[in-house]
């Protein structure tokens, strides 16, 4: 009995690369290049503006972070809606326009002259996608991490009536309040940003970006915070990115498709191609992460570029005063809510200014109180906040024993707007008061206002207790 032997010849294995080009139908061309387009528009400054800003920079971390915090502005709604609502996304919809113009030329050109490796074009838009999220965001999350966007509300703001806050003032005192909060809102932002940096972590961080994200925007619609455009712009890119995995998703549990695991990756043959493309990403990484924390903790903590003032206060003058006497031009005035003239409670800051209460309007200023390197104009304290609060800076001649008060309400509503949009700085008015100090409870200030009138003021301290921890009850 013989062995049969049988020669089976298999087919020849067929070679799959992970650059192997996958199969492009028009229609996913035509998204392709509307995606790389808009893409284009937001990622690359197109303002001759922000050119000039960034190489007037005053040091490296702030090329950084010019980087990190470009948003295109195409064109600004001077309304309402155009700066806290819908009409703020006006730029979208212009970058929405010439995107879909620009794809729409694209494809009419392309049936002649289209030789692009779409695998490569859309691999490449995803690497900008991902690591302008990954900027962003970690620029975003260490404002938190060191919890300065917005800082524990100071002793005039836990004073303010509830209906004397503009809204946006009241979401971010609620966040300030709670340091630890902020703080782990900012590592989960720095975290979600590292994650994007990463091609097998890209699902994970896009959907831990698209949920915080998405509730910062949300709650700056509701509260007229002014950033919903910018955050929206990361809960947009972060979904974009999902695409592709949501699609797989579909195919493998409702389709019961077969997937391929294999997807395009870029050709390193060469060593010098290795050392190009991991050193680029490294160097990437290195910047926005090590680099950049560091800059951003010196900045805040050692340069003083802060929120809140941080000159020193007159020692020992921290509190709340009740006004008992109030005097102008010699003339007693008596306790009335309603007079525009008479003070009815005077605080001290832990730093160097003094806020008094009045029956009188005063500018408001909507801005956001953007970190500044100069004491007098830091307006964190004062954003958002009405009802006739007058903030005075002030520095003390403790030998003379006089204070000199500089206005910080400013005309217009807006931070420093009268002196960036002014072509002739005006010079402040600085009003020098004499104080004296009784004892520890009574403080009396004497001098002239803004008018020339002389003023008398006898100031008794009160303590008051609040509902929450502060620096000086806990």
């Amino acid at each position: 009995m013989s062995i049969l032997n049988i020669d089976i010849a298999l087919p020849p294995e067929k070679e799959i690369t992970r650059h192997q080009a996958g199969k492009w139908t028009e229609t996913h061309k035509f998204l392709v290049r509307i995606l790389f387009l808009i893409t284009l528009l937001f990622v690359v400054p197109l303002e001759g503006r922000w050119y000039t800003q960034f190489f007037n920079s005053r040091g490296f971390f702030w090329y950084l972070s010019s980087l990190a915090g470009y948003r295109p502005n195409f064109i600004q709604v001077t309304s309402e809606s155009g700066r806290w609502g819908i009409g703020a996304y006006a730029s979208w919809a212009i970058a929405a326009g010439i995107a879909l113009g620009g794809a729409s030329i694209w494809t009419l050109l392309g049936r002649r002259f289209d030789r692009i490796n779409y695998d490569a074009l859309y691999y490449w838009t995803q690497v900008l996608i991902r690591y302008r999220i990954a900027a962003g965001l970690i620029a975003f999350g260490f404002l938190k991490v060191y919890p300065m966007q917005m800082p524990y509300p100071p002793l005039s703001n836990l004073l303010t009536d509830f209906g004397d806050y503009n809204t946006y003032k009241i979401y971010w005192q609620h966040v300030g309040i709670s340091t630890w909060y902020e703080i782990v809102l900012g590592f989960v932002e720095v975290i979600g940003g590292i994650l994007m940096f990463f091609r097998g972590t890209t699902a994970l961080g896009a959907i831990i970006n698209a949920g915080v994200l998405f509730n910062i925007a949300h709650a700056n619609l509701a509260y007229d915070g002014g950033v919903h455009v910018y955050s929206s712009f990361f809960v947009l890119f972060s979904l974009l990115l999902l695409v592709p995995y949501i699609i797989r998703l579909w195919k493998l549990f409702v389709k019961g498709e077969d997937l391929k695991a294999l997807q395009y990756a870029p050709v390193l043959n060469t060593p010098l191609k290795k050392y190009l493309f991991y050193g680029t990403k490294f160097v990437v990484v290195f910047l926005f992460t090590v680099l950049y924390a560091w800059g951003r903790y010196k900045v805040h903590y050692q340069e003083g570029y802060l929120k809140e003032p941080i000159n020193p206060a007159l020692p020992g003058i921290a509190g709340i005063y009740n006004v008992t006497s109030f005097k102008l031009n010699g003339t007693e005035l008596p306790y009335n809510p309603s007079d525009s003239i008479r003070w009815q409670e005077v605080i001290f800051e832990k730093w160097g200014t003094m806020v008094y209460h009045v029956n009188k309007p005063f500018p408001i200023s909507l801005a956001n109180g953007t970190p500044n390197p100069s004491n007098v104009d830091r307006r964190y304290e004062l954003a958002g906040i009405g009802g006739g609060r007058r903030f005075l800076y002030y520095e003390a001649d403790t030998a003379k024993h006089l204070l000199h008060f500089q206005d910080k309400n400013k005309k217009g509503g807006e931070e420093g707007e009268s002196r960036n949009n002014s072509k002739k700085k005006e010079k402040p008015q600085i009003l020098t008061w004499r104080y004296s100090r009784p004892d520890d409870t009574h403080f009396v200030l004497d001098g002239l206002n803004e008018h020339k009138d002389s003023i008398h003021v006898e100031l008794e301290r009160i303590s008051r207790d609040f509902p929450i921890q502060t620096p000086s009850n806990q």
